[in-house]
């Protein structure tokens, strides 16, 4: 299977931006609203979510081949979700080290090897999310120190059946998703 072609042309936007003006903010995001001209050269809006920090998701691996996921319950959503270590790296902000920051905070580890296992972006047709997910190894462990709006549990178990979570869409967020078949597909 070949790879679509990486040029120029490909690059550049077939939309143009006539206006824009903010009409949310937070400390976690903004919300704008594009006047465009779109690609067939029709007047129309484009709404984008803007994070104010890049994602960061960490999949723990001790020398047992365990991980651990994180649970908690997710207000946007409604339900309770299983997922990998993960938090924002505050732009400006090397994301490794807020991948350090979010696994010792949530889990309590701390790790001497990290690897960069992907970049990827969330929703890309509404926001400009952008997530790394990292693999850490040669785990120390100590006290979580979650933070006050976080009810957390903790979750050890063999990467296998993280990954088998995945698989079978028990772990549905997709930053968690990703970076487990990312592992999977590595290992095989």
């Amino acid at each position: 299977m070949s790879k679509p072609p990486n040029n120029k042309a490909l690059n550049e936007s077939p939309w143009r931006t006539q206006s824009t003006s903010q009409v949310y903010d937070n400390p976690w995001i903004s919300v704008s609203e594009h006047q465009v001209t779109d690609p067939s050269g029709n007047p129309g809006i484009y709404g984008l979510v803007h994070m104010k920090n890049s994602a960061v998701g960490i999949i723990p691996i001790d020398d047992q081949g365990n991980t651990w996921l994180v649970g908690q319950y997710r207000y946007a959503l409604d339900q309770y979700s299983w997922e990998i270590p993960m938090g924002g790296s505050p732009v400006g902000q090397a994301p490794l080290e807020g991948a350090k920051r979010e696994l010792k905070e949530e889990t309590g580890i701390t790790a001497k090897h990290w690897q960069l296992l992907m970049e990827l972006h969330t929703s890309n047709s509404v926001t400009d999310e952008c997530a790394r997910v990292y693999v850490a190894t040669d785990l120390q462990f100590g006290e979580t120190n979650h933070e006050s709006t976080e009810q957390l549990r903790l979750h050890k178990l063999p990467l296998s059946e993280a990954i088998e979570m995945a698989m079978t869409g028990e772990i549905t967020d997709a930053i968690s998703v990703a970076g487990l078949l990312r592992v999977k597909w590595l290992k095989e």
